[in-house]
């Protein structure tokens, strides 16, 4: 008797805790400004269908263009990780001098993942890669006015492909000059 109470109580807190809203449902906009509705619902300015992702070259982007020169501006992370390698610390710091001498540059250090896990889990990660270079350009020197963290989840591949060779192009925060 006590099981089947028990299994009861379990049943109705998880019902109490679900959630009516569907995730996968909800509208996205793309930059041109179209609202695509998953299952093909037309949103403003007529377009139809799901939403594609589309390859980004992080050096073709306007606001990449001032900053050091020669000097990369992707850092890469292992799997589910937002450590540091050390072989992009160099980087880092060259960037770092880079804002210290140029105290009215800007950047926005923008995180990414792979596209395993959810659209809504991977914004962590991404953030979480953002902010690991934000708080090493901060450890040496560079004011927190110049640099925003932000983070685009799986949105914006660099590489396509469900292999571990994409994937591990895919897992980076990229410093952009604005």
């Amino acid at each position: 008797m006590q099981r089947v109470f028990l299994a009861a109580t379990v049943a109705a807190m998880l019902a109490a805790c679900s959630s009516g809203v569907k995730l996968d449902d909800v509208p996205v906009e793309n930059r041109t400004g179209t609202t695509v509705v998953p299952g093909g619902a037309t949103g403003p300015g007529g377009n139809t269908g799901q939403s594609r992702v589309e390859q980004v070259q992080a050096d073709s982007l306007p606001g990449n263009q001032a900053g050091p020169a020669n000097v990369a501006r992707i850092i890469y992370f292992d799997y589910d990780s937002n450590e540091i390698k050390p072989q992009f610390q160099s980087l880092i710091e060259q960037h770092a001098r880079f804002l210290k001498s140029n105290t009215q540059r800007r950047i926005v250090i923008e995180g990414h993942t792979d596209e395993r896990g959810g659209r809504e889990y991977n914004l962590a990660p991404g953030q979480r890669r953002a902010e690991a270079v934000r708080r090493s350009l901060g450890l040496l020197g560079v004011s927190d006015a110049q640099v925003e963290a932000v983070s685009f989840g799986e949105e914006k591949p660099a590489a396509r492909g469900a292999d571990e060779s994409a994937w591990s192009q895919n897992r980076r925060a990229e410093i952009a000059y604005r």
